[in-house]
């Protein structure tokens, strides 16, 4: 892993949570989230990239080298996860697949 990608990792989580909770606030407007599952799934990459920004931030503040290193690795995992949610929802409203 790259030294200080914890800043990469938190600036990118953060710009792909906006992305959702634009999603999810699009979803809730036009009230196509009462006949899909969409939003539930963009809720789920919400709460999952609010994490991987929690802990790349974290891994940024800590003074221990030790946690410094698990933190940014836990972060880059769970925003892999968070990445292809957001692909999978993207996937699913381009092609309407989750009813």
């Amino acid at each position: 892993m790259k030294p200080n990608s914890s800043q990469s990792i938190l600036n990118t989580s953060s710009n792909l949570l906006g992305f959702c909770l634009v999603v999810l606030t699009s979803l809730k407007i036009t009230k196509y989230n009462q006949t899909s599952l969409i939003d539930e799934f963009t809720g789920v990459a919400c709460i999952v990239l609010a994490l991987s920004s929690f802990l790349s931030f974290m891994s940024i503040r800590s003074e221990n080298q030790k946690k410094t290193n698990r933190f940014e690795k836990i972060a880059d995992t769970i925003f892999i996860i968070g990445l292809v949610c957001v692909f999978f929802i993207t996937f699913a409203i381009a092609f309407s697949v989750i009813y």
